[in-house]
């Protein structure tokens, strides 16, 4: 599963449909159940329909197969994958916050950041 920003860039992947790395092969998040963590625990926000939704459930990031959210830009051609790193060892999870209602405008950090906020 491949995740592009809100230029059509390609931003990151998920090799085995439960961990996600940039392209640089740096490991930033997972998946738990609905929601996307990083590895320090953090909450960044929400997979649904193919789009990861940041911590304010505003679409950031969006795979070849997502349907409804904003329009999606034309994709641009995807680098090739770099070498993965060691996943850290994942940290005890933050409590999801209530999930606000869903925007459809993209989120302030609709690329790499998404993993930083």
């Amino acid at each position: 599963m491949e995740f592009f920003d809100n230029n059509g860039q390609a931003t990151c992947y998920s090799p085995d449909g439960n961990n996600l790395y940039l392209w640089s092969g740096e490991p930033v998040g997972y998946f738990a159940s609905d929601k996307v963590y990083s590895f320090s625990g953090r909450l960044l926000g929400w997979i649904h329909n193919g789009w990861l939704y940041d911590r304010s459930n505003r679409p950031a990031l969006f795979s070849t197969d997502a349907s409804g959210g904003p329009i999606r830009p034309v994709r641009s051609v995807k680098p090739v994958k770099s070498v993965r790193s060691v996943r850290p060892v994942k940290s005890v999870r933050q409590v999801p916050h209530m999930k606000p209602m869903r925007g459809m405008s993209w989120s302030d950090c609709a690329n790499s950041l998404y993993f930083r906020q």
